[in-house]
């Protein structure tokens, strides 16, 4: 592969990663508040999830030599993504005093260590990094690989740039210039999340 079809999938999958993500918490989350209220997730405008992308690029690096090997991606899958949700929650929780997720109220939570990871939640990565490895990244490949131009790149650029922009905004440019988040703009509009 050429640099712009390099560049073209690496952003292709950052997108695509937490979108999933978001999905995938959006779909958990009515089930694990009994079926009653859609909750939002994120802390995004758009439908995006960062320790997603994270978690799939973690993936893609460690398993790169051993794709040949389905069940030693899926164990060192479980494993890289469970260390990047343990350090990811315990870090927010320590540094800005934030849990974004906790295990311990909520269902299908056996193996939980600290509420950070359980049993659940590292299969589920487990399983999710197979598709990403054996389906998403060939299928992205393809595409990429007929639509072999510097146009292309560009567009795959500017679409990564406004999820990653988006993701910036809330982290940073909000709370430095006291402006809304995404989090009390969906709040005031009477979207749930789960405190």
């Amino acid at each position: 592969m050429n640099k712009y079809q390099k560049i073209s999938l690496l952003s292709m999958i950052i997108v695509f990663s937490g979108v999933f993500g978001w999905i995938y918490e959006f779909i958990f989350y009515y089930f694990n508040g009994g079926m009653k209220i859609w909750y939002m997730q994120g802390g995004n405008f758009l439908p995006w999830i960062n320790i997603y992308v994270i978690g799939a690029l973690v993936v893609l690096l460690i398993t790169k030599k051993i794709r040949n090997k389905p069940w030693l991606v899926f164990l060192l899958s479980i494993i890289g993504t469970g260390i990047v949700e343990y350090i990811g929650g315990y870090f927010c929780l320590k540094i800005f005093n934030a849990r974004y997720w906790d295990y311990n109220i909520e269902i299908w939570n056996f193996g939980n260590i600290n509420g950070f990871i359980c049993l659940r939640s590292v299969l589920f990565f487990g399983i999710s990094s197979m598709m990403l490895i054996y389906m998403v990244v060939p299928l992205f490949t393809k595409i990429v690989k007929k639509n072999n131009s510097k146009k292309f790149m560009i567009i795959c650029l500017i679409i990564v740039s406004i999820f990653l922009f988006d993701e910036f905004y809330n982290l940073v440019l909000s709370k430095l210039f006291h402006t809304i988040n995404a989090t009390q703009f969906y709040k005031s509009l009477g979207f749930k999340y789960v405190e």
